[in-house]
């Protein structure tokens, strides 16, 4: 396979640039609608030329997306995105695992697995309580799979029950922070996570910092644990968002030192999110993710290395 040019990503940001990249998506390795192959597929019909797969807590899909994107022509960095908690909120991290899963990872995601399973009979148990019977059943309906199950298959049951008109009413009324299926207590804290990954050989990504409704001071604290533990990079955009609040965003990573990276936290065709399809990044001196030490290489690295596409 011929490799990529050297040149094809910047060193730098540009002001309201697009970039072939997309570092933060999901397959029905854990709560996405297209299979690996799909996403892949999907991701070069756009343009895509970098992408990551990061289902939630779990790398299942990567063997998979890897070998489809050898075909496509398109470098898989695999990863996954790790459940955590900081001071009772639930914080994601996304994963990029430039070696694969290896190291302290290894036991990690097996530790997530086993709390997903909990987590869904918690999750099951205050839904029944809400009204919505046989709720682990419906959710594993939803799912079509015996992978561990996760809220958005909760909401795509309270959805078929009728009990809500659509996913965001589910999660607005049932699923979302501080409601009843709001299960959060069975995660490790953000600062072991963190160094599961930096342990393995991977690179810690603090995902979507916006989407948590916290005020300026506290995401730079939730900044703070998660760079005193390791981690390395912070998503500067996630899908859509306010370009006032990006460029703030800017400004806490470059006052910490911290890389930016991007993603469309893609799930399903037809959503608000679309594989490459985010807001602009502004002009700013954060270095982009790919000059990460663990990352820069892979531009370079032999069509061989861990199937990747790259």
């Amino acid at each position: 396979m011929p490799l990529l040019p050297a040149n094809s990503l910047p060193h730098a940001f540009d002001a309201d640039q697009r970039y072939p990249v997309d570092l933060h998506m999901h397959s029905t390795a854990s709560d996405g609608a297209l299979t690996p192959s799909e996403l892949v597929t999907l991701c070069a019909e756009r343009g895509l030329r970098y992408m990551a797969l990061t289902d939630h807590d779990t790398m299942d899909g990567i063997a998979e997306a890897a070998e489809a994107a050898q075909h496509a022509g398109l470098c898989l960095v695999p990863g996954c995105e790790l459940s955590t908690r900081w001071q009772g909120i639930n914080i994601h991290v996304v994963a990029l695992m430039p070696g694969g899963l290896q190291g302290p990872m290894v036991e990690g995601l097996e530790q997530q697995r086993i709390a997903r399973i909990q987590r869904a009979e918690l999750i099951a148990e205050r839904l029944e309580k809400a009204g919505l019977s046989n709720a682990l059943e419906k959710a594993r309906l939803q799912a079509g799979s015996e992978r561990p199950l996760g809220r958005p298959d909760f909401a795509r049951a309270l959805v078929a029950d009728g009990m809500v008109a659509d996913w965001a009413s589910a999660f607005k009324r049932y699923l979302g922070s501080g409601k009843k299926g709001d299960v959060k207590a069975l995660w490790p804290e953000i600062s072991e996570a963190v160094k599961w990954v930096v342990a393995s050989g991977g690179v810690a990504v603090l995902a979507h910092p916006l989407r948590h409704g916290l005020t300026r001071r506290k995401r730079g604290l939730l900044m703070d644990t998660f760079q005193a533990a390791g981690g390395q990079g912070v998503e500067l955009v996630s899908g859509q968002q306010n370009p006032d609040s990006t460029r703030d965003l800017a400004r806490q990573l470059v006052e910490r030192d911290l890389y930016a990276s991007m993603g469309s936290d893609f799930h399903f065709p037809g959503s608000h999110a679309a594989p490459g399809s985010m807001s602009l990044i502004p002009r700013t001196a954060a270095l982009p993710i790919w000059q990460h030490p663990r990352l820069a290489h892979l531009r370079d690295a032999p069509s061989g290395m861990l199937a990747l596409g790259c």
